[in-house]
């Protein structure tokens, strides 16, 4: 509101024009800065959640987190895709790109598997979203004797754990 009074011209403090609002009960409607990057509306094969919550590890490469986050930058959204192995708290795949697609997770699992090479058995735990569920993807797990994994519906706690972790 005080940058479009200025810009008419009118010569307005920020605080005279916060006040003047507040005592008016106006509120400025601001643009969320949120974004949605979990699509579990698909017709994709849903995996059992195998973690049910248990995040320890004994060895290295045998559970794996995945999750998709974003960060707002002054170009727009910046999506970052990354693989956790859960043993050492490292991140051992990663990707980035300005859209969502399933090509960032991909990207990011190739990746890891590419640094770490895991042995057949590992446990790949996600959220239920269309770029994990997706004939591609689900494909690469298989070929890489991978286990999937999957949070419970509506469960945004497990994958929150990765991308906090």
């Amino acid at each position: 509101m005080h940058v479009d009074l200025c810009e008419d011209g009118l010569s307005v403090g920020r605080h005279r024009v916060a006040r003047l609002m507040r005592d008016n009960a106006l509120k400025a409607n601001q643009k969320r800065r949120f974004k949605k990057t979990t699509d579990s509306n698909h017709a994709g094969p849903i995996a059992a959640n195998l973690l049910d919550q248990d995040f320890t590890c004994e060895q290295p490469d045998r559970k794996w987190g995945v999750d998709i986050s974003y960060v707002w930058t002054a170009e727009g959204w910046l999506y970052l895709a990354i693989v956790l192995d859960f043993f050492s708290r490292r991140i051992v795949g990663w990707a980035v790109s300005d859209r969502l697609k399933m090509d960032l997770a991909l990207t990011a699992l190739h990746r890891a598997i590419a640094v770490r090479n895991p042995a057949p058995g590992l446990i790949h735990h996600s959220d239920r979203g269309s770029q994990y569920c997706s004939y591609d993807y689900q494909r690469l797990l298989k070929t890489h004797h991978m286990i999937a994994s999957m949070s419970g519906k509506g469960n945004c706690f497990d994958c929150d754990y990765v991308a906090a972790a």
